[in-house]
């Protein structure tokens, strides 16, 4: 079943003069696939998961979601798309430290309302507990090291089951410790889980171990 799937997307930037960042870029990801896009600084790797993730509207070419296309959708429409179908991991993880550990992980929860808080909390835990970080629930991010934090956003990520889940360098900051620890959590998500990952990565090792790898230089996808 075909998660995400892009096809001819084109970008330019306008400012001041035109360039083409993006090049009639165009694949699929399928549901449980762990799928990483690599490529020197600069070849519009992280401008394309900007795009895939709703959140750049500003393109040419097409982008289905859950078989359903974005162009045209309305913010309101793409906001619940995201909160929904995309669960997001960045390299700098985000969390909120006037908030436990817990809360932190039931934001995006509470802010789509499908279930009840008490429901959300339950949720939370199961996912703090496939991260085994369930006995950090409620302590603040600030009292916790970097590779934990960055599983806290994990959780945080997987609250509402979404479809996919998209990383943008999400070892970028961490040891070579730390880095294996969330490899070896985003492997079992996508084993166990059958949870769809797009992960944009500077690391080849990373990536070497992933499903597929998209490579892509000057905007473009040159091996697959």
């Amino acid at each position: 079943m075909k998660i995400l799937e892009a096809k001819n997307i084109t970008k330019y930037f306008h400012d001041p003069i035109t360039i083409q960042v993006l090049k009639e870029v165009s694949f699929s990801i399928e549901q449980g696939e762990f799928v990483s896009i690599i490529g020197k600084s600069g070849c519009g790797k992280s401008t394309l998961l900007y795009i895939l993730s709703t959140m750049d509207t500003d393109y040419e070419g097409e982008l289905y979601i859950d078989n359903v296309l974005m162009r045209q959708k309305k913010e309101a429409d793409l906001a619940l798309v995201r909160n929904e179908k995309i669960g997001f991991v960045f390299q700098f993880h985000y969390l909120l430290n006037e908030f436990s550990v817990l809360r932190n992980v039931m934001l995006p929860g509470i802010k789509l309302g499908k279930y009840s808080e008490k429901e959300i909390e339950h949720r939370a835990m199961e996912k703090l507990k496939i991260l085994g970080i369930d006995g950090e629930a409620l302590k603040k991010p600030n009292q916790l090291s970097g590779g934990q934090k960055q599983r806290v956003a994990i959780a945080r990520a997987l609250i509402n089951d979404p479809l996919i889940i998209m990383a943008d360098e999400p070892t970028g900051n961490l040891d070579k410790k730390n880095s294996e620890i969330v490899f070896t959590i985003f492997k079992e998500l996508s084993e166990v889980y059958n949870q769809s990952l797009l992960i944009v990565t500077h690391d080849g090792e990373f990536a070497k171990a992933t499903n597929r790898i998209i490579e892509m230089e000057d905007g473009k996808i040159i091996r697959m």
